[in-house]
């Protein structure tokens, strides 16, 4: 049986206004004043624009089986790494006996577009279902903190339109699908 992971923290690093700057930057105009719009956050996600990057994300998993982390640091392109040792000399216990499903604590900090990219692999639904609900745990925790980045944490089918796999769970053949594309496409109302 595989341990039950949690997530022991998540949160955020920089703020919309860095971005905002930083995107003003690359247009030759200085810094503004106050929180971009949430149309406007959700529009520069939809773009990834570079600016992007500035907003990062901390979190940390306890519980996680070793195999699950392990599907997670594959990612490795606007995302950091720290996993708890399973070393014999570190933890006094036979490395060569530990079962796959041997918990772990692993924590991340990642850039918004690296957790948008994992996002599309980790929750298809071809992926594992426990790397899913591991995942799954930090959109959640996200939602509460950046919606707009939250929205557009979605499968690679409805972020490019269509299932690319050689082998299709069926989603993007659902009803369920034109709804869902429709949502990551939307950007709230000007004003």
């Amino acid at each position: 049986m595989n341990p039950v992971p949690s997530l022991k923290y998540l949160k955020c690093g920089s703020s919309w206004r860095d971005v905002a700057d930083a995107a003003r930057t690359t247009i030759h105009l200085d810094g503004g004043e106050g929180e971009p719009s949430p149309r406007w956050k959700k529009r520069i996600l939809l773009a990834e624009h570079s600016p992007i990057r500035k907003i990062t994300v901390s979190w940390k998993w306890t519980n996680l089986p070793s195999w699950v982390s392990v599907h997670f640091v594959r990612h490795k392109f606007g995302i950091e790494h720290f996993v708890s040792t399973q070393r014999t000399d570190r933890t006094g216990a036979d490395r060569s006996v530990s079962p796959q499903n041997a918990p772990v604590d692993h924590e991340c900090f990642a850039n918004a577009q690296a957790v948008m990219f994992i996002s599309r692999r980790r929750l298809c639904s071809q992926a594992s279902p426990e790397t899913r609900a591991a995942w799954k745990l930090v959109v959640d925790a996200l939602r509460e903190i950046q919606p707009e980045l939250a929205a557009c944490c979605v499968p690679e089918c409805v972020y490019r339109g269509f299932c690319p796999e050689f082998k299709s769970c069926g989603y993007a053949q659902s009803p369920a699908f034109p709804e869902a594309l429709a949502a990551y496409r939307s950007v709230p109302p000007a004003g």
